[in-house]
């Protein structure tokens, strides 16, 4: 198994080697380039991934073509479209590498599988998807309650390794500002 995502495993929660062995033959292992895609738009997402190392955004582009970051996805965190993933319609969003990234590959069916299979997989991903959920209000409140530099204030504070990896306008699109009032904010604050 890949060592980074069995010590994320087994810092999470207690796996038997047999359930780690499980969770490895079902995955797949795929590396992706700087600016390659995981999901297009109009796909049906048919993976849940892990990342390894690198990163990745999802975004979905308006009908001005402008693009609006929903979450990006660093070494350690799971990605998906979730709607998309879930239902089995095809994806509102897109799923890009913004560095040179390795991901763990689970079809839905599979994901299931080990759902069913590994208890403790099962409860850890229920426990994801509630911080998930919570990350998700928190992230509406800050968008509707904060102003443009709290929520970058608040976005350093939540990614202190993440941000300075991340391009400006990618981070100007996930705050909903512009690139220019960004370039403003991290002037005064300095950061």
């Amino acid at each position: 198994m890949v060592e980074p995502f069995r010590n994320y495993l087994t810092s999470k929660a207690a796996f038997t080697d047999a359930e780690l062995e499980q969770l490895e033959a079902r995955a797949i292992t795929r590396k992706l380039k700087r600016r390659e895609y995981l999901l297009r738009k109009g796909d049906v997402c048919r993976y849940m991934a892990f990342v390894v190392s690198g990163s990745l955004r999802l975004y979905r582009t308006d009908e001005a073509a402008q693009e609006h970051i929903l979450r990006f996805a660093i070494e350690n965190w799971w990605i998906t479209d979730p709607e998309s993933f879930r239902i089995g319609l095809p994806a509102q969003g897109t799923i890009e590498a913004l560095e040179d990234t390795r991901v763990l590959l689970w079809s839905k069916e599979n994901f299931e599988l080990v759902k069913r299979e590994v208890p403790a997989f099962h409860a850890l991903e229920n426990q994801l998807a509630g911080h998930y959920v919570d990350a998700q209000v928190n992230r509406l409140y800050t968008a509707i309650s904060y102003s443009a530099e709290e929520r970058y204030q608040e976005f350093v504070r939540a990614f202190p390794d993440f941000y300075q990896r991340i391009p400006l306008h990618m981070i100007a699109s996930y705050l909903g500002v512009s690139r220019e009032t960004l370039s403003r904010i991290r002037k005064q604050t300095g950061l």
